[in-house]
């Protein structure tokens, strides 16, 4: 597939996915979705790349969001099922996805950050839901997201207000796991990538799993049923399930075969 406002990199397993629309921060239309939509379903039906790193070209922005003068200018807005930029309504992919911010994370921006695992930020990064300034609200998962990961009265304080928020500020306030220095996100983030692929990545994606599943419940249901969630089933069939305690009892490192 030709890729027209993103590029794909492969290292080893993992996918680097780069938003390529540095005119316009990054900001996305529905075309850039489709596009989007295609590349993370490869990702996920791909059994050899393990963890996805998302990130925006050039030193200004991860992404700003929805590109509002391209709709202005008549574009139609939409996006597929997996949601804006393909991501934020992505809820079957149990493979772990890190957030570069390299600069500018605004609405949906900042929503494709808040859809993924972990949020690696540049010391520039900024971050807001600034819809209601332009009449629009953050329904791509951020009024329901932020709340969940920082807490309610947190959230309403960036939501109400609009405000944009440090890196610093994230990282305190909890959806930031790690501040780098400008220029760095990308680094940062593949440095968190390269810790996790030495898991086994049929437990990572159990483990992935088995939180998402569980929040949507209570605690004793979420313990009850944990080893009936598909990828918790898929980790016990597993050869790492195997390999994982053999290489431990014999001191070496565990080759995963992550399937």
């Amino acid at each position: 597939m030709e890729l027209k406002f993103s590029k794909v990199e492969r290292k080893g397993p993992i996918t680097i996915v780069t938003l390529s629309r540095p005119e316009v921060y990054n900001a996305l239309h529905t075309d850039a979705h489709f596009e989007l939509q295609k590349v993370f379903d490869d990702f996920s039906g791909d059994p050899e790349q393990w963890i996805a790193v998302i990130t925006g070209a050039g030193d200004k922005a991860f992404c700003a969001g929805n590109d509002l003068k391209w709709q202005a200018a008549g574009g139609k807005r939409g996006w597929d099922k997996g949601g804006f930029a393909g991501l934020t309504s992505r809820f079957d992919c149990d493979k772990p996805i890190i957030a570069a911010v390299n600069g500018v994370a605004m609405g949906g921006g900042f929503e494709i950050a808040l859809a993924c695992d972990l949020i690696i930020a540049s010391e520039n990064a900024t971050f807001a839901l600034p819809e209601p300034r332009v009449g629009l609200a953050a329904l791509a998962g951020g009024l329901h997201r932020l709340p969940r990961q920082i807490g309610l009265k947190r959230a309403m304080g960036m939501i109400l207000t609009a405000r944009h928020v440090s890196a610093k500020e994230g990282l305190e306030l909890g959806f930031v796991n790690e501040v780098v220095p400008q220029g760095e996100a990308l680094a940062g983030a593949l440095r968190w990538a390269e810790m996790i692929t030495k898991n086994s990545p049929m437990s990572i994606r159990a483990s992935k799993q088995a939180i998402q599943k569980g929040l949507g419940v209570s605690l004793e249901q979420a313990i009850a049923e944990q080893r009936d969630y598909p990828a918790v089933q898929a980790m016990v069939a597993s050869e790492d399930y195997i390999e994982g305690p053999k290489a431990f009892s014999e001191k070496r490192p565990p080759k995963w075969v992550g399937k």
